[in-house]
């Protein structure tokens, strides 16, 4: 089963947002990795202090977002994986970081292997 969180980084950030201290910096790439199950296969539940993938493959600049629901209290931000991008590789986590380069929310999940042949289409819900 996925699990996902928003890290200690990002809430700090929207904490410090809220009171006016800074203003947030706008989620730019997402990153793809093979670390998010243990030797055994299971998922590893993330804690939310992750400042990065376990075991990053590749990033890449979101290709966009829209908002899942009327009441705009949930992101989803999508990138495309090409054909040639990971190909024979097991994508395991999953992040978005913002343009100063901070992980802002972290996902992990079963494996999910690529093949040449194959597009993949990865969407991820930052939710309020």
């Amino acid at each position: 089963m996925a699990q996902g969180v928003i890290t200690e980084i990002g809430r700090k950030k929207l904490c410090k947002a809220h009171a006016g201290d800074m203003a947030l910096s706008k989620i730019t790439q997402m990153a793809f990795g093979s670390g998010g199950v243990d030797a055994d296969g299971n998922v590893i539940e993330p804690i939310g202090t992750e400042k990065g993938l376990k075991k990053e493959l590749l990033k890449k600049k979101v290709d966009g977002h829209s908002y899942v629901n009327d009441q705009e209290t949930t992101c989803r931000y999508t990138v495309r994986l090409g054909k040639s991008e990971l190909v024979n590789e097991s994508i395991s986590e999953q992040g978005l970081f913002d343009a100063a380069g901070d992980l802002i929310a972290y996902k992990t999940f079963l494996p999910k292997g690529k093949d040449g042949d194959m597009e993949f289409v990865f969407d991820m819900d930052e939710v309020f």
